[in-house]
Parts: structure tokens; C-alpha cells; sequence
């Protein structure tokens, strides 16, 4: 069976430079290996600075996938997504390389591993419609259409409640009775060495606000004002991502530079409380979780220990 190693986690946890360090030791014991993104922000290309998106340097030479290459005038999505990794996937073992995703989108793993929900593509019209509805209006469509989705929602969510509201309205079948169903999974055609990063929170929460003053201090605000220059659809995921809003009102003048950073700090602290919380408590119970800091052990050692259980898979 072909092998794959999955390095997941909160943000700011060292996922990248761990799995660089795992490909240099693959490469190393005359492996080559191939990082694919798993993270919902990185892919990208507008946001190089504030989706931490490894550097050129910071790759090391080592071959990269799925990293900045969809423009932010798109919505990406899971799907589309996990269609684009499997191919990675399989053409990382058609080259003779091993696979390393590498991220902490955990809806993304799943859909991966796991497979999608079957839900037939939605009339355009509709969608439109739907989109275009104040979202008090659709909550209310909602508890009619689908009662049981509308309770697990937030009456503000209007993303989410669009969806929810589509998908009944458009197939007659609520979204949750979709996602009982998954197709497309490729988790029982890999032999999988995962590992979960689950560093404590005070290190983590500290290690937040430290890239979050590097962002600021190291271009940011450049990439934001190029985002607003394209004057995108407020509602993109691009334009909601961690940082770009706080940077926003700060170029507008709606916030002082020390108030942004306060604020997309404290953000990035909630992220990555949820990112946390998500991989402790859905992943598989089998999957080996590292809970210790990486700047607090020989990441050398644990590089070689992850490289021998994948090796041996």
C-alpha cells in the first residue's frame, strides 16, 4: 500500500519547518518526498504574509504543492481541495516520492481521508438567490427547509446558513443527511503515519502573537492594501482571513496599527483554540498526538522516530 505522512495541528504550531525537516530526512535515507498543503488559507496566492505561507528559504529546496496557486477572487473550497490533493497524492507515487500534507484545516483532512458528501450540484439561480438574502431572512427559510440544521447554526452565520438553506431548498434533502453519506475518501488506499501537534496552549498562544507582530512589521499591510486595490467581494474567503480585516480598518484609519495587531492577535489565539480543540477531539484515537513544544525537545529525534514509522508502514 502507498505511503503517506500527515503532520497536522493548530497554527503556529511547526508544522512546516517539522515536515521540511522530515523530507530533508527522507531525502537523506534516499527517499525523495513531496509536501502538499492542507491548510485553507495558504493556498492562496494573495496571502503569502498573513497565511504564514513557508518562504522560498524556508522550503529548503524541498518540492511544494498546492501552495499559492489559486487566485483570491476565488472561493476554494473542501472539495475542490481534496480533488486537487489526491491527484498530488498520486502523482507524488507515480514519481517515487512519499506524500507530507502538512496543515491544520481539519475540514480539509477529512474530506480527504474520509470522502465528501454526495450533494448534487445546486441551480445557479438559486444559489444566487440565496446568496443574495439578508441573513435574517434565510435563517428563517432555514428553520423551515431544515429545522435540525438551522439549530446548529448561528443566526449570524450567513455562510454557512446559505449553504445549509441551498442544499435543502435545491435537492429537498438536508445537508446533514448528506453528510451521513461520503464518497471519494482515499485514507483505506494509504498506508498513513500521521501526527498530531498539540503543543501546550501557553506556548502556542505565545508563539501567535509573535508571528502576528512579524506579519505586521514584515509587509502586511503591502499585501492587504493589494487586496483591497482588487476590490474584491467582502465576503471571499481571502478577504476574511485571519489578519486581513483587523489590517483593513487600519489602512481606512477605523484602527491605529497597535489596536489591529491586538486585535488579529487575539483572532489568531481563537483559531487556533478551535484548530485545537478540533484535532484532540475528532482525529482518530490512534493517531499519535506530540503534545510537548518543539523548541522544548530534539526535533532531530522526533524527525528520525517519524521518518522509521513511515518507512516502516
Amino acid at each position: 500500500m502507498p505511503r503517506a505522512a500527515l503532520i497536522a495541528g493548530p497554527t503556529a504550531s511547526g508544522k512546516s519547518a517539522l515536515a521540511v525537516a522530515l523530507a530533508r530526512s527522507l531525502n537523506a535515507a534516499g527517499h525523495n518526498a513531496v509536501i502538499i498543503n492542507a491548510d485553507a488559507s495558504q493556498v492562496y496566492a494573495d496571502l503569502a504574509i498573513l497565511s504564514a505561507r513557508p518562504t522560498a528559504a524556508e522550503m529548503d529546496g524541498i518540492a511544494h504543492r498546492l501552495f499559492g496557486h489559486i487566485d483570491g477572487a476565488q472561493a476554494h473550497n473542501a472539495a475542490a481541495w481534496s480533488a486537487e490533493a489526491s491527484a498530488a497524492v498520486t502523482a507524488a507515487h507515480a514519481g517515487r516520492a512519499i506524500p507530507i500534507l502538512v496543515g491544520g484545516t481539519g475540514l480539509y483532512i477529512r474530506t480527504l481521508l474520509d470522502g465528501i458528501a454526495p450533494v448534487p450540484p445546486i441551480d445557479d439561480d438559486l444559489r444566487t438567490a440565496i446568496r443574495a438574502l439578508p441573513v435574517a431572512e434565510a435563517y428563517a427559510r432555514l428553520t423551515s427547509a431544515d429545522p435540525h440544521g438551522a439549530v446548529r447554526l448561528k443566526p449570524q452565520d450567513k455562510t454557512r446558513i446559505a449553504r445549509a438553506l441551498e442544499v435543502a431548498e435545491g435537492t429537498g434533502t438536508p445537508l446533514h443527511v448528506w453528510q451521513q453519506q461520503r464518497v471519494g475518501g482515499i485514507g483505506d488506499r494509504l498506508a498513513l503515519t500521521p501526527l498530531v501537534l498539540l503543543p501546550p496552549r501557553d506556548w502556542l498562544r505565545a508563539r501567535c502573537d509573535m508571528r502576528l507582530a512579524a506579519m505586521f512589521a514584515g509587509g502586511a499591510a503591502a499585501e492587504v492594501t493589494a487586496l483591497l486595490a482588487r476590490k474584491l467581494d467582502p465576503d471571499l474567503p481571502v478577504m476574511r482571513a485571519i489578519g486581513v480585516p483587523e489590517v483593513a480598518a487600519w489602512l481606512r484609519g477605523e484602527l491605529d496599527q497597535a489596536a489591529a495587531l491586538t486585535f488579529a492577535q487575539a483572532a489568531t489565539r481563537q483559531y487556533a483554540k478551535r484548530q485545537y480543540n478540533w484535532f484532540r477531539n475528532q482525529v482518530p484515537d490512534h493517531w499519535q498526538r506530540f503534545t510537548s513544544s518543539l523548541n522544548h525537545v530534539d526535533v532531530d529525534d522526533l524527525v528520525i522516530k517519524l521518518r522509521d514509522d513511515l518507512l516502516t508502514a
